[in-house]
Parts: structure tokens; C-alpha cells; sequence
């Protein structure tokens, strides 16, 4: 099997020969700072942090995360826009005398803004998503700092985004990863995945009802300030690797090989499952044991309990195989470093997007399961060679591989190629 060479990441910015950067063309055309529109999901927040990563801007970054009420009456009103469920909720406040009984009669508690902006993807600080905030600082600091990246993902993200450009155009550069789903002019790129073109194709035409047709977006073909990618944007890339196999190397290496990872998401609406996909992975798993020095599996968040509680069963016991526990830490990018072969569940599009760049075997298992645009996502990742259905009939010890796939480092060259037209550029 041919060495694959994975993509390396920007190197740190800094000054062309130690010249200072107003004599290369002026402060106000290098782009050296982001700020990240996050919407507390890391999946989500982990493609925009992909994004400026692969920009080399990870080191200058914050995040200003998007929040929602949430307890009580609040878990029926997320399907409005993040804007209009605050009004709505202030105003149930007020006419309700803030009555608790209201607010929490589903049982669960009210939770305050201040106490669910927390967490993050590794940054110091999570900001509060204000508009008003962001935009002066744009303005106030672009003489000194040169213009401001916003990288934003997820449907919470988009009128705060789509906000900061309209106010402060001159000063900032943003970009929607995930498609807005209307009104793509209000961006200065949008970067989403060939598959959510899926209802512009005559099989996705086939599943939309006519008269509801016009309503289904996206309705055109993209346009020059449309990037679309295979899978999602991510972290990985060699130099995280490497990190993850040296931090880990006294756990991981002395493990039996090859090591088999088996990552598990969740049933979604558009790939549903439950525990008799949990024994038929159960019944594939034991079929290649044999093949296998060690087996690590990984539950995510979306997992039912009622599916990791089959695995656990028929599995946990197993002298080769390990179950992740969920407690930190986290053994996701170590498992991406040392691992010879995946199995992944077909609902993930972000876990199968972080395997596939790594250029070794993936197996999925419940892609049949797939409706809708899953489809055409399972579809191309067949076609360009990045996987194959776990059938349990496989031989762990025998490898294949392709070219890796690069969306995140792709969308990065895009970025820089707009940039460029519009006359500024990011540190070297």
C-alpha cells in the first residue's frame, strides 16, 4: 500500500522576512483575526473551527455562541428562528408574571443564557453572539487590525451572520458553512455539501411533492460564491494526528493489531435505526474478530441508550474490545491516528468525513437506512472509493486505501481565492 500524505496545516502567521506588514501592502488588507458564530453544537462549531484552522488563524479566534431559553415551554418553540423564540419567550414572561409553573411544565428546569453559554471547542472564552458588539469592533479596529473573518455554521448562526455583513461590509468577510437555504447574496461565501443540492436532482424532484416544490430550497444551481464540498469541514489534518498518536502513544501502542474503531452516532430523520441495527452490528463485529487485534468503540452523544445498552451487553466483556466510557478524555483524534480500519454508522456525515481524510479503510453499516439526501452523500463517498458496507465478512488484516479526502483544505484555497479578489489576504 502507498505512504498517503495527508494535508499539513498553514503554518503559524507571521511577517514576510521579518518585514512588517504595512509595507506589504498595507495593514488594512491582512486578514489576521476570526471570530467564530457558534451555535453550541459541536458539530457544528467544529466545522467553522475546522475552516480557520486550515486558514491559519486558529491562534487568533474566538468563539460568540448563539443561545436559546431552553426548559420548559422553550423545548416546543425551537423550531422558530433563534431572534423571534427570545421575543417570544420574553414576552411569556411578562404576561405569565414569570410564572414557573407555565414555563416548566413539561418538568425540566429553566435554564439561564449565562449557564448554557458554556463549553467550547478549545478556545478560552465563549463570547455571547451580539451583533451590535461584533460589528463595532469590526469597525473601531479595522485600521489597526486589517478586516475581520466570520465563519459561521447552523441554522441559529445565520441571521446573526448574515446581520454583521449587512452593518459592516467593508470591514469583514463572511462565510455560512451549511446551506442558508435562502438568500445566499447576504454572505460572502457559502460553503456546503454537494448533497444539499440533492432536491434540485430528478430523484430528489421525485420525492417532493409538486405543489410543495417551489417551497423546497435550495432552488437554483449554485453560484460563483458557493462552495460545495463532499462531506463536512473538520480539524483533522496531519499535524493534529500527529499530536493525538504522541499524546496517546503509551495507551494505544502496545495494543494488538490492527485496531479496529467503531464509532456509533444516532438514529436521525433521515437515517432511522434502532437496536436491530445494534445486533447486526453485534453480529458483524463477531464475525471479524477473529481478524482483529483490538477493537475500540465510541458512543456519541445521539446514541440511545437503549442501542449502546446491546453493544455493552453482547460486547463489553470481550477481551478485545474496548468501550469508551465518555468521560474525558476524549479519544476521537487518537483513535483517527492509530486506528487501521473504521466502522462507522451511516448517520454521521461529520464522522465520516474525519475517517475518509485519513486515506485508511471505512466501513459503514445503515446506509441503506438512508432517505433523502443521505442518499446522494453515501452515494459519492462509494464512488470515489472512501467506503465500503460493513457486511461482517470482511478481513480486518487485509488493508485498501485512496486519496484522502481534503474538503476543509479545498474550501481554505477557495476562501484565499476570494479573498485575493477582493484585495486582501491572510498572513503568511
Amino acid at each position: 500500500m502507498k505512504p498517503i500524505k495527508l494535508p499539513e496545516p498553514p503554518a503559524s502567521p507571521r511577517g514576510m522576512a521579518g518585514i512588517p506588514d504595512i509595507f506589504e501592502g498595507g495593514v488594512n488588507g491582512v486578514l489576521r483575526r476570526a471570530v467564530i458564530i457558534g451555535n453550541g453544537y459541536p458539530s457544528s462549531e467544529n466545522q467553522s473551527a475546522g475552516l480557520v484552522r486550515a486558514l491559519g488563524l486558529s491562534n487568533n479566534q474566538t468563539l460568540h455562541r448563539v443561545t436559546r431559553p431552553s426548559g420548559g415551554i422553550n423545548e416546543y418553540l425551537h423550531w422558530l428562528p433563534v431572534s423571534i423564540h427570545k421575543k417570544l419567550y420574553y414576552i411569556i414572561c411578562l404576561v405569565c408574571g414569570y410564572s414557573r409553573r407555565l414555563l416548566t411544565r413539561s418538568g425540566k428546569k429553566l435554564v439561564p443564557l449565562s449557564r448554557e453559554n458554556s463549553g467550547n471547542i478549545g478556545l478560552s472564552s465563549v463570547l455571547e453572539a451580539d451583533v451590535r458588539s461584533i460589528v463595532r469592533m469590526a469597525k473601531e479596529t479595522f485600521e489597526k487590525e486589517g478586516p475581520l473573518l466570520v465563519v459561521a455554521c447552523g441554522r441559529d448562526t445565520i441571521s446573526i451572520a448574515s446581520s454583521i455583513r449587512r452593518m459592516a461590509s467593508e470591514n469583514v468577510f463572511v462565510i455560512q458553512i451549511q446551506h442558508p437555504r435562502s438568500h445566499i447574496h447576504r454572505f460572502d461565501m457559502v460553503i456546503t455539501p454537494q448533497h444539499d443540492y440533492y432536491p434540485l436532482t430528478p430523484q430528489g424532484q421525485e420525492q417532493v411533492p409538486r405543489l410543495l416544490r417551489k417551497w423546497i430550497t435550495p432552488c437554483e444551481p449554485p453560484d460563483s460564491r458557493i462552495v460545495l464540498t463532499t462531506g463536512a469541514l473538520h480539524q483533522v489534518d496531519s499535524a493534529a494526528l500527529r499530536a493525538a498518536a504522541s499524546a496517546w502513544h503509551e495507551e494505544l501502542s502496545p495494543l494488538p493489531k490492527p485496531l479496529l474503531v467503531v464509532n456509533i452516532g444516532g438514529p436521525t430523520r433521515y437515517c432511522k435505526y434502532g437496536t436491530d441495527l445494534a445486533k447486526q452490528l453485534v453480529a458483524s463485529l463477531h464475525n471479524v474478530l477473529e481478524s482483529c487485534g483490538s477493537v475500540r468503540i465510541s458512543f456519541s452523544r445521539r446514541t440511545p441508550d437503549k442501542f449502546s445498552n446491546v453493544i455493552l451487553n453482547e460486547l463489553g466483556t470481550h477481551p478485545k474490545v474496548y468501550i469508551w466510557d465518555g468521560e474525558e478524555p476524549n479519544p476521537h483524534m487518537a483513535h483517527l491516528a492509530w486506528a487501521n480500519s473504521f466502522v462507522i454508522t451511516a448517520d454521521s456525515v461529520s464522522m465520516l468525513s474525519e475517517a475518509c481524510s485519513t486515506g485508511k479503510p471505512v466501513y459503514v453499516i445503515g446506509a441503506e437506512r438512508c432517505t433523502w439526501k443521505f442518499i446522494e452523500f453515501h452515494q459519492r463517498l462509494r464512488e470515489r472509493g472512501l467506503v465500503r458496507p460493513f457486511t461482517g465478512f470482511e478481513d480486518m488484516s487485509e488493508s485498501w486505501s485512496y486519496p484522502p479526502l481534503i474538503d476543509t483544505q479545498e474550501a481554505a484555497s477557495k476562501v484565499r481565492k476570494a479573498l485575493a479578489e477582493r484585495g486582501w489576504r491572510l498572513l503568511q
